[in-house]
């Protein structure tokens, strides 16, 4: 196994991407270029990120890892808070990285708990070829997915791996039926699809939002986080016609971050 902080140097190198501002139905409000940049300082135990946008540099220096922040060995990883609290803003990051790219998501949420905004952040390596997918349809999820799943914890206890199996199929009436298995449990949900929205609805006071994005991408969502209940976030990416990761950042009732999985699946 490696360790958190070899992982975080998986990420190495100049990035150059933009940073993308959706609202939560899915409105384009903003698009600004990006260059980031993380190197290692004199090949001490210390990165420096630097990240340029809209003629601004934002700096920071890390000889540590850890707080709000997990990694998986290939680099991808996760940062947000580590605990929902009353009145108060809340969010996270979760980030893929693939050869020369990395996708990135952004969730934010207001000090009502509603969903605000999200960020999709499209990258790939300076000198490299900027190849993207088109973005999300529905059409490309449907079938059946099997996948591998790695959880990894906040505690750093050993991770769990385990198989996954997600179909998706329209019923007769249009509404989308998921089965997702895993770890020998296996849960039904439905939905309304409404253009690059997919809505599971059936209960009116947890509804969850899937939204499609450029590249590839989703980002489901709670419409709004509620104290005393356990709640994810997750963002998918589909690398291939019949590649997808996804990532997921759960929290339990009590509002605190427990856990990051990241399912690598294929369609079959």
């Amino acid at each position: 196994m490696k360790s958190q902080w070899e992982c975080f140097l998986e990420n190495l190198g100049v990035w150059e991407g933009s940073f993308t501002n959706f609202s939560p139905q899915g409105t384009l409000l903003s698009d600004t270029p990006s260059r980031l940049s993380l190197e290692q300082l004199n090949g001490s135990q210390k990165v420096r990120l630097t990240l340029s946008r809209s003629g601004r540099d934002l700096v920071r220096e890390f000889s540590s890892v850890g707080g709000g922040l997990l990694f998986f060995e290939n680099g991808s990883f996760s940062e947000g808070l580590i605990q929902l609290g009353p009145f108060s803003e809340f969010g996270g990051e979760l980030a893929f990285v693939r050869e020369n790219r990395r996708l990135r998501l952004v969730q934010l949420f207001d000090k009502t708990g509603n969903l605000s905004e999200l960020t999709l952040i499209r990258e790939h390596l300076a000198g490299t070829p900027t190849t993207e997918r088109p973005p999300l349809q529905l059409d490309d999820l449907l079938g059946e997915w099997q996948g591998q799943a790695v959880t990894i914890y906040r505690d750093l206890r050993s991770p769990d791996i385990y198989s996954t199996t997600l179909k998706l199929q329209l019923d007769n009436t249009g509404r989308l039926i998921q089965n997702t298995s895993f770890a020998e449990r296996t849960i039904t949900s439905t939905a309304t699809i409404k253009g690059s929205i997919v809505l599971f609805d059936e209960n009116p006071e947890k509804q969850i939002q899937v939204l499609f994005l450029p590249d590839g991408a989703s980002a489901t969502s709670p419409l709004k986080v509620q104290l005393r209940q356990p709640l994810f976030l997750e963002a998918g990416w589909l690398i291939q016609p019949n590649l997808r990761q996804r990532m997921i950042r759960s929290y339990n009732d009590k509002g605190e971050w427990v856990s990051l999985t990241l399912v690598t699946e294929q369609r079959v």
